[in-house]
């Protein structure tokens, strides 16, 4: 990458960014509250890209993200509260901070270590009365904020010795979930199916597995499947309600052997 041309389309990029806020109906009009929601699609327009690999999608997604660090600065420097400059150079500190190992004189030789004391730092430098996991924001999706909670627990050493043994805690769970099923509490059988969910949710961590891109791409396979079952029964002329169970999951069946060729 050539750094004046970074530059360049930087400068380029806060120009239209004025010139949009000054002259343009919609964006005058914009604040933090109505670009809220947009920033959150945008960022999950990126996490599909970045599930279906598509590099030319990731490049657009990541365009419309800087936009928005752009428009926010932007607004933040009409109020007087910060800009643009102030954006870049506040992370830059952050991230200077919080890499000892590279900016100072403290060890850290694996990813491991570098994560421990990256969650050891953050707590320190915001000293946040909600401890370790006040950090984690509340409006994060379940599945997310599940995973970080993990991730930020394990970060002091409160985790499993071994990753195996996230199993028997799996297992457990499980069983406590067929004993509320039996009890037919549905209350009950609520909180321990969130609890598997959780559980589910650490062995991944443990494993290195993204629960949700793992979630997406069973998603993906089974709309797949079903949807070849349902041309299936198009082609027979008639619909889904027509055919038996055992023939839609002949179709199934069949349409796997295809994927497995």
């Amino acid at each position: 990458m050539d750094r004046r041309d970074a530059e360049m389309a930087t400068t380029r990029l806060l120009d239209v960014m004025d010139k949009l806020r000054s002259e343009c109906p919609w964006d005058r009009e914009q604040t933090f509250d109505t670009l809220r929601n947009n920033t959150i699609e945008e960022t999950y327009e990126l996490a599909d890209a970045i599930t279906d690999k598509n590099m030319e999608g990731i490049k657009e997604e990541l365009g419309d993200l800087l936009l928005h660090v752009v428009f926010y600065s932007k607004l933040g420097d009409e109020q007087g509260a910060f800009n643009y400059t102030d954006v870049a150079n506040a992370v830059c500190d952050k991230l200077i901070y919080r890499h000892p190992h590279v900016y100072g004189d403290i060890h850290a030789d694996t990813p491991e270590e570098v994560k421990q004391n990256w969650e050891a730092l953050k707590l320190r430098k915001k000293n946040r009365k909600g401890g370790t996991l006040g950090g984690v924001p509340v409006s994060l999706p379940a599945m997310v904020k599940a995973y970080r909670i993990g991730e930020k627990a394990a970060a002091t050493g409160f985790d499993w010795k071994q990753r195996e043994d996230v199993w028997d805690k799996v297992r457990e769970e499980l069983r406590e979930v067929d004993a509320e099923i039996e009890a037919k509490d549905k209350e009950r059988l609520t909180d321990e199916m969130g609890d598997l969910f959780f559980a589910l949710i650490n062995a991944c961590r443990l494993y290195g597995i993204d629960p949700e891109g793992a979630l997406e791409r069973t998603n993906k396979k089974f709309i797949r499947r079903f949807n070849y079952v349902e041309q299936c029964a198009v082609d027979r002329g008639v619909t889904l309600h027509d055919l038996t169970l055992e023939e839609m999951d002949a179709y199934w069946d069949e349409y796997k052997k295809q994927e497995n060729r």
